[in-house]
C-alpha cells in the first residue's frame, strides 16, 4: 500500500504563471526559431511553450504572419550599426550585407521576409539609418525613399534564394545540371549563352551581392522617380 503524502500541496499554492505580453510571446517565438526553425513557430507551439491556450495569444498577435513579422523585427535588432569607417557607399553596402547575413542564419525568416511587413522599432531604425546614409551621399529624398525599398528587396531576395538552396538536398545536382546546360548550349541556337557560359556561372554569392548592391546604389543616385 502506497503511503499518502503527508503535506499535499494545494493548487492555489502553486506559483502564478507570468502574465502574457506581446514582448514575451515574441521572445518565446525567437527562442523556438533558434532551436527548431521557423516552421515550428506556430500559435499552438507557442501556447505549449507559454503554458496557455492558443486563443489567449490572439489577444496580442493577430495571426501567424504578424508573429513572423514581429520575429523578423526582433532579429533586426541584432544587425549592428554601420561602420564609422569608409565612404557612405561603403557603410551602406556594409549595413545591407550585415542584414543579408542575419537572414542567411535563419532560412525560414529569409523566405518569410519576402512578404512580411515588419513595423517595429528595429525595422524603423534600419530604414532611418539607410535614409541617413543615402542623404549623406546627396541622393535626392524621393529617390532615397524608393531606393530603400529596392535595396532591401535585393538583399532579402538574395538571402531567400540561397537559403532555399541550402535547405535542399539536391543543391549540387541542380547546380551541375545548370552548368551542363549552359556550357552545352549551341552556338547556333543560343550564341550569347555559348559565349558567356563562364561569366554566367562565375562569382561567389558574396561577390554577386556586393555587385548588385553597388549597381542599385549607382542607379538610385542617378535615376529620378516619376512625378
Amino acid at each position: 500500500m502506497t503511503a499518502r503524502p503527508t503535506n499535499p500541496r494545494s493548487r492555489r499554492e502553486r506559483p502564478a504563471k507570468p502574465a502574457l505580453t506581446r514582448e514575451g510571446i515574441v521572445a518565446a517565438a525567437v527562442a523556438v526559431l533558434r532551436a527548431e526553425g521557423l516552421e515550428k513557430v506556430t500559435m499552438r507551439r507557442l501556447a505549449q511553450e507559454l503554458d496557455t491556450g492558443p486563443a489567449s495569444l490572439y489577444v496580442y498577435v493577430r495571426n501567424t504572419a504578424e508573429l513572423h513579422a514581429a520575429v523578423l523585427d526582433e532579429l533586426l535588432g541584432t544587425v549592428g550599426p554601420p561602420s564609422a569607417e569608409g565612404s557612405w557607399r561603403d557603410r551602406l553596402e556594409g549595413l545591407l550585407t550585415a542584414y543579408t547575413a542575419m537572414l542567411f542564419e535563419h532560412p525560414g525568416i529569409a523566405r518569410s521576409a519576402l512578404t512580411a511587413r515588419p513595423s517595429g522599432p528595429h525595422y524603423l531604425n534600419l530604414i532611418e539609418t539607410l535614409l541617413v546614409l543615402l542623404a549623406e551621399g546627396g541622393v535626392p529624398p524621393a529617390q532615397a525613399a524608393w531606393g530603400v525599398d529596392l535595396l532591401l528587396q535585393h538583399a532579402t531576395a538574395t538571402a531567400a534564394e540561397h537559403s532555399g538552396r541550402d535547405a535542399s538536398g539536391s543543391v549540387q545536382d541542380e547546380w551541375d545540371a545548370l552548368t551542363r546546360a549552359l556550357h552545352g548550349a549551341s552556338e547556333r541556337t543560343h550564341p550569347h549563352i555559348a559565349a558567356l557560359a563562364g561569366p554566367l556561372l562565375s562569382g561567389t554569392p558574396e561577390d554577386r551581392l556586393s555587385w548588385g548592391l553597388r549597381t542599385l546604389i549607382n542607379g538610385i543616385e542617378r535615376t529620378a522617380v516619376p512625378d
